[in-house]
């Protein structure tokens, strides 16, 4: 199986997106022009550790997140290692007014999980660590 190695974001305002994800805690690397002179901008961050790459049509989405309606293109997902993380980074990014698309809450398979939007409207999870104990069967969008 081929190794899934980089998602590469395009963004309209690459400062913009520098903020936001600094919110998160991720430095991107400063943004270069290459060529030089042609508008062309590229930045990128590193991470290591396990990544999985997963697929839910609309109905799994429904289940764990409020506004799946809003939700656009994939879900890119990081990982927190406390619940109370995952809230002060959804506080730090809609205080900074980025919209929320599912506010935090104990999702169904444990952990704590909220969801939001880049500036762009690239959807991003942020979830904590998971805690099989907590699961439940859903029976419908959480509130």
């Amino acid at each position: 199986m081929p190794l899934l190695n980089q998602v590469n974001l395009v963004v309209r305002d690459p400062d913009a997106s520098r903020a936001f994800f600094a919110l998160l805690g991720i430095e991107l690397g400063q943004a270069y022009e290459w060529p030089p002179g042609s508008g062309a901008y590229h930045s990128s961050v590193s991470f290591s550790g396990p990544l999985t790459l997963e697929f839910d049509n609309p109905a799994m989405l429904r289940l764990y997140a409020s506004g799946a309606d809003q939700v656009r293109g994939p879900i890119i997902g990081f990982a927190f290692p406390t619940a109370d993380e995952v809230d002060a980074a959804f506080a730090r990014l809609t205080a900074a007014n980025h919209p929320a698309r599912q506010a935090p809450y104990v999702a169904f398979w444990g952990a704590r999980y909220a969801i939001v939007e880049d500036p762009d409207g690239h959807t991003v999870g942020l979830m904590g660590p998971i805690d099989r104990t907590r699961g439940y069967i859903p029976s419908g969008p959480p509130s």
